[in-house]
């Protein structure tokens, strides 16, 4: 399609293999999601694959349609080591600075694998606090596997969870932008206020006014 860009897919362990070869054998990529949203929280993955060839059609989460997202990341749980999911919420979102607040989830999704891992792969990052080696990779969710892999678990399960959360605050079309700055949220955010699971540090919410009552 004209003017359309084309799925980057990442096909080799290239980095991984490196790190395999030299011991480690646990090699965890590691990413986080939500970084840009007024609402919901931030959600990190990290993800362990055995070592070996990668599997077709894991790209950077961001150009995969929500339909192969979802069909992937059944395929990454059940060839995967380990997976482990990292959240902060709004609330502390706001407290840390969102930052902070992505180191961490980042920090909670390795050390919530079932494992400790001989190796941390992470995009673009180094995360405080984690007693393993690290390596971060600017850009490393389009081309290291392991972190294009977090990449999309983390991305299925904040989507999932913003939209399950539409249910609650029924007003702010959470089912459709899962908490981004669309035109129609930024419209209820003027109309109803913030509601408990926006940033409110974030300019658009500050804007907005006192926090909303959760709408029944």
């Amino acid at each position: 399609m004209r003017g359309r860009t084309p799925r980057k897919i990442v096909t080799k362990t290239y980095v991984e293999r490196l790190l395999w070869e030299a011991g480690y054998t646990r090699v965890a990529g590691v990413d986080e999601v939500g970084m840009g949203p007024l609402a919901g929280p931030v959600v990190a993955a990290a993800v362990v694959f055995p070592p070996g060839r990668a599997m077709k059609g894991i790209a950077d989460s961001k150009q995969m349609t929500r339909l192969a997202r979802e069909r992937m990341v059944v395929k990454i749980r059940a060839r995967a080591l380990g997976v482990g999911l990292g959240i902060v919420e709004p609330e502390e979102i706001d407290r840390l600075n969102i930052y902070q607040a992505g180191l961490k989830a980042m920090r909670l999704a390795v050390e919530a694998l079932p494992f400790t891992p001989d190796h941390v792969v992470v995009d673009a990052r180094h995360i405080p606090g984690i007693i393993v080696p690290q390596t971060g990779y600017g850009h490393g969710d389009s081309f290291v596997y392991s972190i294009a892999a977090a990449s999309i678990v983390a991305k299925v399960h904040r989507d999932d969870l913003m939209r399950r959360l539409d249910a609650e605050y029924p007003h702010y079309g959470f089912r459709r932008h899962v908490g981004y700055a669309t035109r129609e949220h930024l419209a209820a955010l003027r109309a109803f206020g913030p509601s408990p699971l926006h940033r409110r540090s974030f300019a658009p919410c500050v804007a907005a006014g006192a926090v909303a009552p959760a709408a029944s």
